[in-house]
């Protein structure tokens, strides 16, 4: 639950989003709100009502002197002989003994009671889902990088039983929230881990999406579960991804194997691989430089790793996860189908959640592609990886409260 909180916090770019444009398409063609029958016709006030008088006191025929209204206090006149006592003047209460203070709490909880207690729901704005507020969702989706055709088919889902029917805004969030979480639902799935070893695990992607700073955090969580870690810093053009794997590697306690500044990376991965067979290690994450989708040469060289691994193992490797910025929209698409066909790409891994309002393509990934999604990262801290949670990224993306059904 922790990491939820995080996430929803550092997702507010995405709900902020889906928030003002769901308050603006209902309250477009909201519908002006019934009033409350207590309140349809405001009665003219009426002059309170009273209790009769107390009787009084049956007035001696012989009239004594004239009583004035208001007698003052000590003169209490003597009644008559044999006529009841009585006050020369009837006291009024100070307070009428009627029954207002009973009929004014009625009339209120149909009013301000009524809308803070028993009609809270049924006050916030509605509007009928119609066609032309579902064209309104699709858009508003679609600028969220959910994409066409899974904009389409969650507007779709929405509307199937509920056209006509008047809806609010947080009911369409826990509408979107429960599609996106069952799109989300069938690729949740943890980075599995296999009794071969090493079991070899390449890390690939484009430039600047997070790939050397995702495996020093698999490598972490792994060595504090207990398994025996070997890092190859493949990517030996850059010197500065070296240097971050190897504060990594000193941080989690796991050996981290380098070669010099422009080495072929293929014969590092392969002396990698060598030496984490005769140590016995679990696992051997690979990093590999970060690469443009449209550069063939690039593309050619990470073929190559791939071949030379499979010479060493042809089983491996066992894990090809594919690392996405988040930030670059519906370009992840893109790279998505690029490194599948070069790679064998078997798992995806979403970094910077944090920084973005374009959170929704990890719906679009999910929808189009299908592949399973091990963890996503909000953050450079270590407990900012996490494994994918679909009903929690669902609700966090939407700004739903609660938790789905």
């Amino acid at each position: 639950m922790a990491f939820f909180r995080k996430l929803k916090d550092r997702l507010m770019g995405s709900s902020s989003r889906l928030d003002e444009g769901l308050e603006e398409i209902v309250s477009e063609g909201a519908a002006p709100e019934e009033t409350a029958p207590e309140e349809t016709a405001p009665e003219a006030p009426e002059a309170p009502r009273r209790e009769p008088e107390p009787e009084r006191a049956p007035t001696p025929e012989p009239d004594p002197e004239p009583v004035p209204e208001r007698p003052a206090p000590p003169a209490t006149p003597q009644p008559m002989p044999g006529a009841p006592a009585a006050p020369a003047m009837p006291i009024e209460p100070a307070v009428p003994e009627d029954p207002l203070p009973e009929a004014e709490p009625q009339r209120e909880r149909g009013g301000i009671l009524g809308r803070m207690f028993g009609r809270r729901a049924d006050a916030a704005p509605r509007r009928e889902l119609d066609d032309e507020m579902l064209e309104r969702l699709e858009e508003l989706l679609i600028q969220a990088d959910m994409g066409v055709e899974t904009a389409l088919r969650v507007t779709a889902n929405i509307a199937e039983g509920r056209m006509g029917r008047k809806l609010s805004v947080p009911e369409i969030k826990e509408l979107l929230a429960g599609e996106v979480a069952r799109i989300m639902q069938p690729v949740a799935k943890p980075l599995p881990i296999y009794p071969k070893k090493p079991q070899v695990v390449l890390v690939v992607g484009v430039n600047g999406s997070g790939k050397t700073t995702t495996i020093g955090k698999l490598a972490s969580q792994f060595r504090d579960a207990g398994k025996s870690v070997v890092i190859a810093a493949g990517d030996t053009f850059r010197a500065a991804a070296v240097e971050q794997l190897q504060v990594w590697g000193e941080r989690a306690g796991v050996p981290v194997m380098t070669a010099p500044q422009g080495t072929d990376p293929a014969s590092l991965v392969y002396d990698s691989m060598t030496k984490a067979q005769e140590e016995g290690a679990d696992l051997l994450l690979i990093d590999t430089a970060g690469r443009l989708q449209n550069r063939a040469d690039l593309m050619e060289e990470l073929s190559k790793i791939v071949r030379v691994i499979r010479k060493k193992d042809p089983e491996a490797p066992h894990n090809t996860l594919l690392v996405l910025d988040a930030t670059t929209g519906q370009n992840a698409l893109r790279q998505v189908e690029i490194f599948r066909a070069i790679a064998d790409v078997s798992g995806l891994v979403m970094t910077k959640l944090d920084g973005t309002a374009r959170g929704g393509v990890l719906v679009a990934l999910a929808d189009k592609f299908g592949l399973p999604i091990h963890a996503i990262g909000v953050g450079e801290q270590i407990d900012d990886l996490a494994p994918f949670d679909p009903e929690e990224f669902a609700r966090a993306l939407t700004g739903a409260e609660g938790e789905l059904a």
